[in-house]
């Protein structure tokens, strides 16, 4: 027994170095030289700096924190990376030998009656037997499985980390963009009750000129429907803010209700200096890119596993006890049972069960590198759409500025005009309804111009630098 332990210990050694499957290796992307919207490649980008200096608002920054703190979907995330860690674990306790205990006891008729060691009452006597022992199984990672499932539960929990990360960064836009959303409502809210008022005095001025013969009943009733239009909105977007706070009180994992903010403002919310940063540098820092790249990998080690399935287990098996027919001299019997064996299994006709494995785990393995490929020309893409939006936005929304200004010049100008009994109540109406969805496309304007910037920090994978706590805490 002890020769073979030897052997087999040397053909442990000897083969150690031998996995079957392949080894990893990434995928080659073909990143492109810049980003489409980049004058060219810098090497400082946005996703350097931490999401508290990405968005300034001290308001913002406790609803980011809270929601860091209490929300569900990022709780769950992860009590899934402890169950990755865990399960890794269970794979790498397979290098180890299994050591367990037996406990025994039987009654039986003649039982080991020719053991000589056994003193035994003879005639036929039913007898009681006790035995007790230790046994340890432990297999030689020959062919490399049990490596390859480490490196597989590995790939696995490092992924859930990844995703976890994703998630942070994820809910940091959402509720950023959420944010943005409803402060662009409440101003969009102030342009409606302003022009709301503005309706109204019209209207007000067109029925004491109708009172005094002045003008026409025509007049009148355009400026009341003018006046209930502008209302109306005033009651929708009211109840567009009751849902966007809603959404952030989920988000923030609490329940609905009124979120306090600043109130809406022109000045700065986003960093000055937008740069993307080289378009290589996204597959070392975005997280779902980095996900896939580690199910890429578990992918490849499940080859390697399936593939040590067709080859034999070589294993070493081991007991050592005692037997008695009294339990209280169990620890003292003259009876000892040892064995010690070396043992090899293999398959030899499996039905295509082990080649339909195989070559299931290559598909996985193609479908994820697919993915992964994909993803990276998905991630280009979302970088050079937020860049091009954001450069767009900007030359649209001074454009829009122009436009708000003339046309509050004109409404002006038609009251002065109307009053002096030089111009129609049709010109004073006019340029009002022109003013009032020309404020509101500017407001939208404003909001989708911030909210390009949250869409490119969430691209190019924002915040990679900090640490977990760091992720949590904020603001030092």
């Amino acid at each position: 027994m002890r020769v073979a332990a030897c052997f087999c210990a040397a053909l442990g050694c000897i083969l150690v170095g031998c996995a079957a499957g392949p080894n990893y290796k990434r995928p080659t992307v073909s990143p492109p030289p810049a980003f489409r919207g980049q004058g060219a490649a810098e090497s400082e980008s946005l996703a350097d700096l931490a999401w508290w200096d990405a968005y300034p608002d001290p308001a913002l920054g406790a609803l980011i924190k809270e929601a860091l703190a209490n929300n569900n979907d990022l709780l769950t995330a992860i009590a899934r990376v402890e169950e990755a860690r865990e399960l890794a674990s269970v794979a790498r306790s397979a290098y180890y030998p299994l050591v367990g205990y037996a406990l025994g006891a039987q009654r039986d008729r003649g039982v080991f009656r020719s053991n000589p060691e056994l003193t035994l009452p003879s005639g036929g006597q039913t007898q009681n037997l006790f035995l007790g022992g230790l046994s340890t199984v432990w297999e030689a990672d020959v062919w490399g499985r049990i490596r390859r499932s480490n490196q597989a539960a590995l790939a696995d929990f490092l992924a859930t980390e990844q995703g976890r990360r994703g998630l942070m960064l994820s809910l940091v836009s959402d509720i950023t963009q959420a944010y943005f959303e409803l402060q662009e409502l409440d101003r969009r809210l102030s342009i409606a009750r302003i022009s709301t008022g503005a309706f109204e005095s019209t209207y007000k001025l067109f029925n004491r000129r109708y009172g005094a013969g002045i003008t026409s009943r025509l007049a009148v009733t355009r400026a009341e429907s003018a006046l209930a239009e502008a209302s109306g909105s005033v009651a929708d977007i009211e109840r567009q803010i009751a849902v966007k706070e809603h959404q952030i009180c989920v988000l923030a994992g609490r329940n609905p209700g009124p979120v306090r903010r600043d109130p809406p403002h022109d000045g700065p919310q986003i960093p000055a200096a937008i740069p993307a940063g080289l378009p290589s540098s996204l597959l070392e820092r975005r997280p779902d890119l980095l996900q896939a790249e580690q199910a890429l990998m578990g992918a490849s080690a499940r080859i390697g596993i399936a593939k040590a399935d067709f080859f034999p287990r070589i294993g070493l098996t081991a007991l050592f006890g005692r037997v008695s027919p009294e339990l209280s001299a169990l620890t003292s019997g003259s009876a000892t049972v040892a064995a010690l064996a070396a043992a090899g299994t293999g398959p030899i006709f499996t039905g295509g069960q082990l080649t339909g494995q195989y070559r299931a785990a290559i598909a996985a393995f193609e479908q994820a590198k697919f993915q992964y490929l994909q993803g990276a020309l998905r991630a280009f893409q979302e970088v050079s759409d937020a860049l091009v939006s954001q450069e767009k936005l900007t030359e649209l929304e001074a454009q829009q500025k122009r436009q708000v200004t003339a046309l509050s010049e004109s409404v002006t100008i038609a009251n002065k005009r109307y009053r002096g009994g030089l111009a129609s109540y049709y010109e004073v109406l006019e340029a009002q309804q022109l003013l009032f969805p020309a404020e509101i496309a500017l407001s939208l304007t404003r909001r989708d111009r911030l909210l390009a910037v949250v869409q490119l920090y969430r691209a190019l994978g924002g915040g990679w630098k900090l640490t977990d706590a760091q992720w949590t805490q904020g603001h030092p």
